[in-house]
């Protein structure tokens, strides 16, 4: 994937930038996604992704790295935040197999991870299908990927 950092800004009143993501938006807790809110998207943004990532798992498949906890699209260009437990857009397949948010559960003993959480900015509307996975969705929205920023938080079990 082309990175193509932007000014945008993305924010969650649940966690501060590298501060600890509370238990309710864990799988330890009630695996509810946190609310996000961004500002400043590119000129011609006309929908938006969301996707969020643990590159510290140990895991690697599909030619990948880490796990992936959250794939969400089809989000319109009036979109500025998502609610706590948000059913806005659709779902893609996260690495639990699941089409929605599936929270942070590292694995016992192994430390703190980072999750990211990113914010795609498109040039164009999608409406994609359900269960994409992160790299089919990628392969759908690389050509129209304007800016992306992220905002990552922190999780450690045990």
């Amino acid at each position: 994937m082309a990175f193509a950092l932007s000014t945008m800004q993305l924010e969650s009143p649940a966690f501060k930038a590298q501060g600890a993501i509370p238990v309710k938006h864990t799988g330890e807790g009630g695996d509810v996604s946190p609310a996000l809110a961004w500002r400043d998207a590119p000129e011609g943004t006309q929908g938006f992704a969301v996707i969020c990532h643990d590159p510290d798992a140990p895991l690697v498949q599909n030619g990948s790295y880490g796990f992936v906890h959250w794939v969400l699209y089809n989000l319109p260009a009036a979109t500025t935040a998502l609610e706590e437990g948000t059913t806005a857009g659709t779902g893609g397949l996260n690495d639990f197999g699941k089409s929605r948010y599936g929270g942070p559960m590292p694995p016992e003993g192994h430390g703190v991870h980072q999750y990211y959480f990113w914010v795609l900015a498109l040039d164009k509307a999608i409406d994609l299908p359900e269960g994409l996975s992160l790299a089919e969705l990628l392969k759908h929205i690389e050509p129209h990927l304007l800016g992306m920023n992220r905002l990552v938080g922190t999780y450690q079990r045990g």
